[in-house]
């Protein structure tokens, strides 16, 4: 119970910090390091192989029907974990009202990681002064330019990540949010439909979301891309239980702590919806498309149906629709 508190009290992929956490506990230091190793490598091998078949055969004519039945499916699925996560955390107006501004302010282009920490200030202004109004702090280093040359590309790469991996707090969802503003518009690495089909590979996929970054990797930079990105993305957490184990009764007992995570959530729920949002101009493309979208929504809200079935059943949806 100790690791999951620590878990949701710090940034980085929770499910990997778990299994550092519970290696550090079973047999220190080279269990912390073990731990989190077996833990990702099966689900970024599976993940590197299925981005090497996307490279060669992503083209092919049923391929692309297989993904057109699927990418609805996966904006349903990245909507609904943000109902999900909002239904449980918005406890309050002021919450409501901070998730709102945080989503305006995905929408109209605000970086991420400013979002997500501005939330979590205004969070902790909330909880010490509850008859003022909280806003959007600002400040956190940015990336500099693109430089096109490979060592260049491959040193941004796993800086993204990096990042990524530090300031990742509540869903893995967050981190295609991060993606779509730096990999996709800024950047220009990947194209919004490859976004779509990363996501769709994650849930595919055994294992936490965040395999997805070796998946990305590969297509933007080949083998190396795909290594960097995943140590990019892991390295945090192994740092963050490392230096934070010890001080974790007291981040239990600290109100402020949990202020400023209520608040960094509602910037999570905003930032996964502008995600979907985002996806959707790109994955809903006619009536076909859409009723798959909406089909998706139900079964997510009525049912307990897996999310790896609403993939499949997308998969063949979209590949009898396109008549392969």
């Amino acid at each position: 119970m100790n690791a999951l508190a620590l878990t949701n009290l710090v940034p980085g992929p929770n499910a990997l910090e778990m299994a550092v956490h519970l290696g550090y506990c079973r047999a220190g230091w080279l269990g912390l390091l073990l731990g989190g190793v077996a833990f990702m490598v099966p689900a970024a091998s599976i993940s590197l192989l299925l981005a090497v078949g996307y490279v060669q055969w992503g083209s092919l004519p049923a391929v692309e029907a297989v993904f057109y039945g699927i990418n609805p499916v996966i904006v349903a699925i990245v909507l609904f974990s943000a109902y999900r996560l909002g239904k449980s955390s918005f406890k309050n107006i002021a919450m409501a009202v901070l998730g709102t501004g945080c989503l305006a302010a995905a929408l109209l282009g605000g970086n991420e990681a400013i979002i997500l920490l501005g939330a979590g200030a205004a969070g902790m202004l909330l909880h010490l002064l509850p008859h003022i109004p909280g806003g959007l702090a600002a400040g956190v280093w940015m990336m500099g330019p693109l430089n096109e040359e490979m060592p260049e590309k491959l040193f941004k790469l796993w800086l993204f990540f990096l990042k990524v991996g530090a300031l990742l707090f509540g869903s893995g969802m967050v981190l295609f949010a991060f993606i779509q503003r730096d990999v996709v518009n800024r950047f220009g690495w990947l194209s919004q439909q490859e976004l779509i089909d990363a996501i769709a590979v994650g849930q595919m996929s055994p294992g936490p979301v965040s395999s997805s970054a070796t998946f990305i990797g590969y297509l933007v930079a080949g083998l190396p891309g795909a290594l960097l990105a995943t140590l990019g993305i892991i390295t945090p957490s192994f740092l963050i239980v490392s230096f934070l184990s010890k001080i974790l009764p007291v981040l239990q007992r600290s109100k402020l702590v949990q202020a400023f995570l209520n608040g960094v959530t509602a910037g999570v729920v905003a930032l996964i919806v502008s995600v979907g949002i985002a996806l959707m101009r790109t994955a809903i493309s006619d009536i076909w498309s859409l009723l798959i979208f909406l089909g998706a929504c139900a079964a997510r809200l009525f049912t307990k149906i897996d999310t790896i079935w609403l993939v499949l059943v997308g998969a063949v949806l979209g590949f009898l629709l396109q008549g392969v």
